[in-house]
């Protein structure tokens, strides 16, 4: 039987990871910098990335990563959502990496796995695994087209381009025009990436190896969403102890005490959907089935969760120096990421053969 609990090393790695960010991840400092021109904090993914090597968690050890699995990387990602930290990993070590593993390109694997690179998928995050993608147009071996939502292109050392010739380019970032667009989450901008005869090495067939990726990306998200709405319980159970009212406090009240349980049994059973996607993908049995089950589930959760810690901090919760928004934010936008709970629930009909009335 699939054992989902946390390994000691796990355990470890969390601990590792939520100290660093404790340290240099303020709420306070994410806000301000998602008001700013650089929404991305380089520093702290330098100590990310280089310090502690998660850039390269995905890749294998002969390549220069850390052969690790995705139930590390996942549990990164739990901290990282915690935090909403504004760092290119899911897009940059898990996304385009998961990519390039799909092509077999060496040289450009290990510059991301070293942390000094820092890639994207230049496919929407709207997009689910499975969907028809964008692409660009190969006329006389450069690349013409436009693509719109691509997350962390402007922090991008390099793009990973689908083209319709069936190929995976990958393109300086200097060779494009990237266009901030307006997005609901600060901590992970969107862009439009506009080629205009920009060159591109071919690494690879575009099918599979964006399936790959959008599959990994889609089944780890529901653990950053985990961390979001673990936190978002977590802050608000502290909250409502300290809060007092008519002499007591708030948490005391049957009415909130049956609300936060439903919360709680809820964060409960998506951290099981989590972690049985990213076993699944470590292991490849039934990755299919267990990333629609996780994200059909994660969505909703991690929405309600935020909505919820809103809501119970009162009038606090609706500043815009209280970090909930942040959070609520982070789970708004990632329940279209990659693919919505209702597009995941058809996929996950059609797996098992579940017949719509």
């Amino acid at each position: 039987m699939t054992d989902l609990l946390y390994s000691e090393e796990e355990e470890a790695l969390r601990a590792a990871v939520r100290d660093l960010l404790t340290d240099h991840c303020a709420a306070a400092d994410v806000l301000a910098r998602g008001e700013s021109d650089t929404p991305h904090d380089r520093a702290l993914w330098k100590l990310l990335a280089e310090g502690m090597g998660l850039a390269g968690l995905l890749v294998p050890e002969e390549q220069g990563g850390q052969g690790a699995t995705h139930r590390e990387a996942a549990v990164v990602l739990e901290e990282l959502g915690r935090a909403v930290a504004p760092v290119p990993f899911l897009t940059s070590a898990v996304v385009a990496t998961e990519a390039l593993l799909g092509c077999a390109d060496g040289e450009l694997l290990g510059q991301l796995a070293s942390g000094r690179t820092i890639g994207a998928l230049a496919v929407g995050l709207h997009t689910a695994p499975g969907a028809g993608i964008e692409t660009v147009r190969v006329e006389n071996g450069t690349l013409h087209g436009e693509l719109r939502g691509i997350a962390d292109a402007a922090v991008a050392d390099v793009l990973l381009v689908p083209a319709d010739d069936g190929g995976l380019y990958a393109v300086a970032a200097d060779a494009v025009t990237i266009t901030p667009q307006i997005s609901l989450d600060l901590t992970r901008p969107l862009a439009t990436v506009t080629l205009a005869g920009a060159a591109g090495r071919r690494v690879g067939d575009a099918g599979p190896a964006v399936r790959r990726a959008l599959r990994a990306a889609a089944g780890l998200l529901a653990s950053e969403q985990l961390g979001v709405a673990d936190w978002a319980l977590a802050e608000t159970v502290r909250y409502l102890k300290e809060r007092k009212q008519f002499n007591r406090p708030v948490g005391g009240f049957q009415a909130l005490k049956h609300r936060l349980a439903q919360l709680w049994l809820e964060v409960v059973h998506l951290r099981a959907a989590a972690r049985a996607a990213a076993d699944a993908l470590s292991s490849g049995a039934d990755t299919e089935v267990s990333v629609a089950v996780a994200q059909a589930y994660a969505a909703p959760v991690a929405v309600r969760v935020t909505e919820e810690a809103l809501q119970l901090h009162g009038g606090i919760g609706m500043t815009w120096e209280h970090p909930v928004h942040l959070y609520l934010k982070r789970a708004k936008a990632d329940s279209i990421a990659y693919g919505t709970a209702g597009a995941h629930r058809e996929t996950l009909a059609a797996l098992v053969d579940l017949q719509g009335p």
